[in-house]
């Protein structure tokens, strides 16, 4: 990796996630940099709905977060493995693909994955998952050590993959965003290959997220998702499914639970997504009555 922060670019990175002291690079600062990482920046396809999208180069990435934005995979893996590195772990990329529900495992390089190297945390791992670019985000590293993590509900099932050989799939409760992703253990070098990756998800009419206002979320104990205008809540209690009714409300809730106030749209902007919003969850109600 031939990207790295300066002093004020390291300060302010981890300002943006709530975290005031740089600390030596051990497995607990790792953790704590993950739960900060995937708690205050949302997983997010916004830049994508306003027909916008960031560029997923690694200084665009880092600058996306600096600026007080967020995104999906490509800039939030991207981005934190430039502050990891930067920081004096050593990190891995990896070529991964997420499977939705109800399809195929699959290694496409849609999904950037990331491992760390710390052989002095533990003498039986060597290698640990570090993802804060997935829907259903593990809130801290994972041992690269077959097994069942986390506790309930958000438990993570980590076995060998189907497809690649000598990979990993790390697998979601049931009722994550999607079943599961899967890891190529070979590590790049380069990162050229996710970039028509990007054009097709940020561009295409065929994307999962075309015309998609989507973000997620992780703190201790739930996993929030907002789509549209309908939030999602998880956590052990349960499922709860909201409707945000108002601009004012809607606007409150990205700013209070998503941490996302979208600091480089106008008022105008803003209101004119929420009337897209709004247009598409009547059509969507409408379908459920038919």
């Amino acid at each position: 990796m031939n990207v790295t922060l300066t002093p004020s670019e390291i300060h302010a990175y981890l300002k943006r996630i709530g975290i005031n002291t740089i600390k030596k690079p051990t497995l607990e600062f790792l953790a704590e940099m993950q739960q900060a990482h995937v708690h205050h920046l949302s997983w997010q396809t916004v830049d994508i709905f306003a027909g916008r999208p960031a560029g997923i180069d690694l200084q665009e990435s880092v600058q996306l977060i600096l600026q007080g934005r967020s995104g999906y995979c490509f800039h939030l893996n991207g981005a934190f493995s430039v502050l990891l590195h930067t920081l004096g772990y050593k990190v891995h990329w990896h070529r991964a693909g997420v499977q939705p529900h109800g399809e195929q495992p699959r290694v496409n390089s849609f999904h950037l994955g990331l491992s760390v190297s710390l052989p002095d945390a533990d003498p039986n791992v060597e290698r640990w998952i570090v993802d804060v670019g997935l829907g259903g985000m593990p809130f801290e590293p994972l041992p690269l050590r077959y097994g069942t993590y986390g506790p309930t509900p958000f438990t993570y099932t980590l076995m060998p993959s189907s497809v690649v050989p000598g990979g990993w799939r790390l697998e979601y409760e049931p009722n994550g965003p999607s079943k599961g992703v899967d890891y190529d253990p070979e590590e790049l070098t380069r990162l050229e290959e996710f970039n028509p990756k990007h054009e097709f998800y940020s561009q295409s009419v065929d994307s999962p997220w075309h015309n998609a206002f989507l973000l997620r979320q992780r703190d201790t104990d739930h996993s929030y998702e907002l789509r549209g205008c309908m939030l999602r809540t998880h956590g052990i209690e349960g499922i709860r499914k909201t409707e945000i009714q108002t601009y004012s409300e809607w606007k409150d809730v990205l700013t209070k639970l998503f941490y996302e106030p979208l600091v480089n749209y106008t008022e105008q902007e803003r209101r004119e997504m929420w009337d897209r919003i709004q247009i598409a969850h009547e059509e969507w109600k409408k379908t459920q009555l038919a």
